[in-house]
């Protein structure tokens, strides 16, 4: 499936709606749970007015994460991801930074986006995972990392 031509990305606010779309598409986050605080910016990618992706790019002890980014299953084979995922990089580089991390669920399409697998104890302290009562029982995310070059 191609993206259609009415297909609009663009920068969001709205918070509340993309944790909404995470916890819907299998993302560990809760539509109750509190919208973080250190996010740095938003996309949304609507069609006709409905929201079927979006990617959040935070700032986090001094490191920058997508946290959270997620497509609705209709939509996956649409480049979408890939382009919601190039938005926040870019941002990311804009705004000097020298790697971008996250956990992925989906391991294989962040490594077809530049992304690598490291060590826990490489990654930064701030992934809530790591806690998670089913880390490494019935979850098994990968810890990312995409490198920036300038």
């Amino acid at each position: 499936m191609e993206i259609m031509d009415n297909l609009e990305i663009s920068e969001t606010g709205n918070f509340e709606d993309l944790m909404g779309l995470f916890a819907k598409n299998g993302l560990e986050i809760s539509e109750e749970d509190p919208v973080p605080t250190d996010i740095v910016k938003g996309w949304k990618a609507e069609l006709v007015g409905r929201l079927i992706g979006g990617c959040v790019l935070s700032l986090r002890e001094g490191d920058y994460i997508i946290d959270g980014i997620a497509v609705e299953q209709d939509y996956r084979s649409t480049m979408l991801g890939s382009k919601l995922l190039a938005t926040a990089l870019d941002e990311a580089k804009k705004r000097g930074a020298d790697s971008v991390y996250l956990v992925a669920k989906a391991p294989g399409f962040f490594r077809k986006q530049g992304f690598s697998t490291i060590e826990r104890e490489e990654a930064p302290i701030f992934f809530e995972c790591f806690s998670c009562p089913q880390y490494l029982k019935n979850c098994f995310p990968e810890v990312m990392k995409y490198v920036i070059t300038k």
